[in-house]
């Protein structure tokens, strides 16, 4: 099979079949995939409403989510205002263990107590129903910019930026690309508006002058911004699109899409510093880099320490204190990685022991609330089962986080029993929620039986055994077939994620000439095979033993291999090998 071959049959198992559905997929165009954002109903409202805000010097406080989707979002607004020259705003994310997850109550307060005017939600605020109407009721205006499901009642905002409440064509829209789209659409609105542009040092040195009055511009009107200066922006609305496991089609593999082509020449001095502290080349910077190192340790600040470290990081002009920030963010990275493995080590000895259920619930309430999504994710992904593991918070409320397997929505779970929760949100794949004292002991029974009413009959396919490999790969390919050639041609369908991942090859019937354990703890796999020109394929596991396959491997005998090609540059050596998704 020739290298273009490759690529032909693997965009058609992706349901690509026509020449002009392949080309727009393999060369996304930024004016022709990057939407107009005034396609958002309340677009035209809100950039009205923060250049008001602008124009009068009124208090703005944005208020962003503390993971790596609102804290990006934060630092695109951010940008935008500093840009911009203006000084009157801020940027506040609440602490993920005492404050938890979206608006509060006493954050309004705190706002109408320091004069702010304008408030910005980041990923968060569609399902804050009383905390917007107090703000609102407070003289402040809400502007949401959110992504998530909607309950049946949205909130009586003064405007809604959300795919999922109007007619906006991309549903599926991270938190920081709505942000994008705002930051997008505020210039657009700029440039069309007619206005006369002066920055705050002009205005004082038009004061000073001799000129009249009537010359000068009043109220303050802000600088003119280059043409094309918001593409700079799609690094940070990149990260999180790739951070946020949405859907990468339509404009979010845009958005992705050259959201890494900046991330590899962002010149921001705290990503540079993180970049050399993980020992990643900036320009052959890839989305495993950031799925793997990146956006662990920026999610690190607020399930360890105070998320606003990784918005410094981001957000930063200074080399120093980039340097500072990132070592700090890797130091509390590693505490967070040992907590990690010390509660899973728990629960699988209580998994020994325990049946399970469709539906896994399991807590203590000692756990740190922000480690809890993490354990949920390896839970789902070694029980392969939706998973919901609570904790208490500074506040002794029960809360917790939840992951699904695929199989059902995590958010109709919890609105098929929400009897049972104080409150909760999220999107298909992943949630928050809090659950009364008294009802946590049966929320696993619930759950099930809710499970029942939501799963659709037939959806799940039997993926074990050879049979299963052959469902879950694009194509069977042989050891031949592994060449940087090959490679080139599927790294064209990049930035691989959600709905776009890395094409899954089968390899059947292929011996394997030797195996070992590499790394500090010894805990990842390294297997050697040969081609059939003699030349040695090297195929790698992290985080496994020989026990964590279908069939448990063994130097001579045959195997059938799952795996996805992987270019490793590790050190500056580059090295073109497979890594294992299962063994038969």
């Amino acid at each position: 099979m020739t290298s273009s071959e490759l690529l032909d049959k693997l965009l058609e198992k992706r349901g690509l079949h026509t020449k002009e559905d392949k080309e727009s997929f393999l060369n996304p165009n930024y004016e022709r995939d990057i939407l107009d954002p005034f396609l958002m109903r309340d677009m035209q409202k809100s950039c009205e409403r923060i250049l008001s805000a602008i124009q009068n010097n009124e208090k703005i406080l944005i208020y962003a989510d503390y993971d790596c989707d609102g804290i990006p979002g934060a630092v695109i607004l951010n940008d935008l205002f500093e840009k911009l020259e203006y000084k009157n705003f801020d940027v506040y994310i609440p602490q993920r263990n005492s404050e938890g997850y979206g608006l509060n109550t006493e954050s309004v307060e705190r706002m109408k107590e320091d004069g702010v005017k304008v408030l910005i939600t980041i990923d968060l605020g569609i399902t804050a129903i009383e905390e917007v109407a107090d703000a609102q009721k407070h003289g402040i205006d809400v502007i949401v910019t959110d992504h998530h499901l909607p309950h049946a009642e949205i909130p009586k905002a003064f405007a809604i930026l959300n795919p999922k409440c109007d007619d906006y064509p991309e549903k599926m829209l991270c938190g920081a690309g709505v942000a994008f789209k705002l930051a997008q659409g505020f210039l657009k609105y700029l440039k069309g508006s007619g206005l006369s542009f002066s920055s705050p040092a002009e205005l004082a040195s038009l004061k000073q002058s001799s000129v009249s009055e009537k010359q000068i511009p009043t109220p303050f009107i802000p600088i003119e911004i280059q043409a094309g200066w918001d593409k700079w922006l799609l690094d940070m609305a990149g990260l999180a699109t790739l951070s946020d496991m949405v859907p990468l089609l339509g404009e979010n593999r845009a958005i992705a899409y050259f959201g890494m082509k900046v991330l590899k020449k962002s010149p921001r001095p705290g990503l540079k510093a993180l970049l050399r502290k993980t020992k990643i080349a900036q320009e052959y910077l890839t989305e495993d880099d950031i799925g793997f190192m990146i956006t662990p340790r920026l999610n690190a600040a607020s399930r360890m320490d105070d998320p606003r470290r990784a918005f410094e990081l981001l957000a930063t002009k200074d080399t120093a204190e980039g340097e500072t920030l990132a070592n700090h963010l890797s130091n509390i990275n590693d505490e967070r990685k040992n907590l990690v493995k010390s509660i899973m080590r728990d629960i699988n000895k209580k998994f020994e022991k325990r049946e399970h259920t469709e539906v896994i619930v399991i807590g203590n309430p000692t756990w740190k609330v922000g480690v809890l999504g993490l354990i949920a994710g390896k839970i789902t992904d070694e029980y392969k089962r939706p998973a919901f593991v609570w904790g208490r918070d500074e506040n002794d409320v029960i809360k917790g986080s939840c992951r699904s397997d695929g199989s059902v929505s995590v958010v109709e779970l919890m609105t098929e029993t929400k009897e049972h929760f104080t409150e909760f949100g999220g999107h298909e794949g992943a949630g928050g929620f809090s659950v009364h004292n008294d009802k946590i002991h049966f929320l696993e029974e619930a759950l099930c039986k809710s499970f029942i009413k939501v799963f659709e009959s037939g959806k799940r396919q039997d993926l074990k055994g050879a049979q299963g490999l052959a469902l879950r790969s694009d194509l069977t390919l042989t050891l031949d077939d592994i060449s940087m050639q090959n490679w080139k041609e599927i790294e064209k369908m990049a930035p691989f994620g959600l709905a776009n991942p890395k094409p899954m090859f089968l390899f059947e019937n292929i011996p394997v000439t030797a195996m070992k354990k590499f790394g500090k703890a010894e805990e990842h796999l390294e297997f050697m095979f040969t081609n059939s020109r003699g030349q040695k394929i090297k195929a790698i596991s992290f985080f496994s033993t020989p026990e964590s396959f279908t069939k448990t491997p063994a130097v001579g005998e045959p195997i059938s291999l799952l795996a996805t090609f992987d270019l490793s540059r590790f050190a500056g050596r580059v090295e073109l090998r497979l890594r294992v998704e299962d063994i038969i």
